[in-house]
Order: structure tokens, then sequence, then C-alpha cells
């Protein structure tokens, strides 16, 4: 690893102030389960590291009844995995941290972290694009708030400015008679997904699918939503024959690669195979209200 200059800031406005200084020569680290292995595999070497993981303004969870849900970047996987405001208002992200890496990591590392990581095989955030969140980006001298699904815009690389640094992710009330379910596949228990689906539905008085989302990880450069099995499901009815046709969908319009855990062939098979089983579980679940 190369030497670099260490700065610890302790408030949202100096690690912004350190973030204008060095701009490209700088690299904010808050858990570091991510940023340190690639530079010790000297894939990145920053001038500047910017430790923000003991600004306390960042590492909140937060709920309104009329805005939703606000979740600070420097917030633990495990304080999401044991909220208990989650587990009652957004149980899938409860759900989806049980399996994100092991609890050492999840002591650690940071929700913010590994959105900015922009790991595609990633597991928060599918979860978060089907649930509709906004990002929250600061820099000196203003904010911004970009959708979650337009964040990431290749592989390990997303909209953030050199002087930019995620603040706050924040998830929407969902609608009456949604519910949304996310499963990833994988060959050890809570290993990195090979290929993950997260779904969300919500349901009609009749039945019927008023809306959906289905969002895809590990399938493309970026998590992405199947927009066209998407499509397919508004204003129908739960049938078996529509879900195979949705699944068919989402394997068609993912973009999966070979790599040395499976071949593109068997990845899109996944996608199939997990968006019919997403679609159906969530479609049920918000039936039942």
């Amino acid at each position: 690893m190369k030497d670099f200059h260490y700065h610890k800031a302790t408030t949202v406005q100096e690690a912004l102030h350190f973030l204008s200084q060095y701009g490209e020569e700088g690299k904010i680290i808050a858990g570091g389960q991510s940023l340190l292995i690639l530079m010790r595999q000297g894939l990145v070497a920053p001038e500047h590291v910017i430790d923000i993981k003991g600004v306390r303004e960042l590492d909140y969870i937060r709920f309104d009844e009329k805005e939703g849900l606000f979740i600070g970047a420097t917030t633990t996987h495990r304080s999401i995995e044991k909220s208990p405001l989650l587990k009652e208002k957004y149980e899938v992200l409860v759900q989806m941290e049980r399996k994100l890496a092991t609890i050492q990591t999840r002591n650690w590392g940071t929700i913010g972290g590994n959105l900015c990581h922009a790991d595609p095989a990633g597991d928060p955030a599918p979860v978060l694009i089907a649930l509709g969140a906004n990002l929250k980006l600061g820099k000196e001298g203003g904010e911004r708030k970009v959708s979650l699904e337009e964040f990431s815009v290749d592989y390990y690389e997303t909209v953030l400015e050199e002087d930019e640094m995620l603040l706050e992710i924040q998830v929407p009330i969902p609608p009456a008679r949604t519910a949304t379910v996310y499963e990833k596949f994988t060959i050890i228990d809570s290993d990195m997904a090979i290929v993950s689906v997260a779904a969300s539905i919500t349901a009609g008085d009749d039945g019927s699918c008023k809306g959906a989302r289905v969002v895809l990880g590990g399938a493309a450069p970026v998590p992405m939503r199947a927009r066209k099995a998407e499509e397919m499901l508004v204003g129908e009815k739960l049938k078996d024959e529509l879900l195979e046709e949705v699944g068919r969908a989402a394997a068609e319009e993912s973009e999966p690669i070979s790599d040395i855990h499976a071949s593109e062939e068997y990845k899109r098979e996944l996608v199939r195979v997990l968006t019919k089983r997403m679609v159906r579980r969530a479609w049920e679940r918000a039936i039942q209200g």
C-alpha cells in the first residue's frame, strides 16, 4: 500500500472542506471494508484519505409518517439489521442485511460506503431502488438529490463529483398494499450475490398489479430495473403463465458477463428463476395487505 496523508473529519463541513481542498487526490473512507482492499491491491492510490467514520451527524435512522425513511451515510449495516423501526416499517432492509457478508463486516461497514463502492453485486442497492430511494449528495456550497437508480453509471463508478460525498439515503413511504422482497443466489451463505433480484408489487383491491419494480443485481454493470418485465405486470392478475413470461423478459433484459462464478447463460437462468419467485412472493404479500 502506498503512503498517504490521513485526515480525520469530525463534522460534515470539515469533511466537505477536505474534499474541496484535495479533489481527485482525496478519497473518503468510512468503514474501509472496500477501500482498504482496493488500496492493498494497488487499484487505487489516493494521496489523501479523509476518514468520516467519526462524523456522528451522519449516523442515524429516522422515520417521518409523511416523508418516509432517512438513513445517514455512516450508519452501519448492523444498525440497520437490528433496528426495531426498520423491522416494523421496512422489513425487507432488515432481511437483506442479515445476509450481507459477516457480522464483523456489518458491525463496521456503512451503508453509504457500500453504495458509493458501486459494486453491481452489492445487496443494498437493488432493495433500495425497488423501494424508490433517493440520495442526498453534498459538497461545499450546496447539496443535490439524485435517484439511486441513476447513481451508478458503470462498474464501481457513480455520479459523485470529485468534491462531493453521500450524506443521506431517503426512502419514501410505500403505497398501500405494497410488498417488497429480495433474494440473492450465492454458493457460500452471506457471500456476494452471483445474481440477485428485488421485487416490489403494489396490488389493487381486486388483486391486480397497480405498480411494479423488478431490480436485478449482479446482472449488468449497474443494478438495473427490468422495465419490460415491469410493464408486463401492470394491470394483470397473478397467473403462472404471466410469471413465466416476466421471468423470461427479465432474463433477456439483463446484461450479465461470464466470470469465475458463473457463465452468462447460467446467470440469465438465475435471473429468470429468481424474478418469477420474487414477483410471486411480493404479489402474494401485497394482496394480503
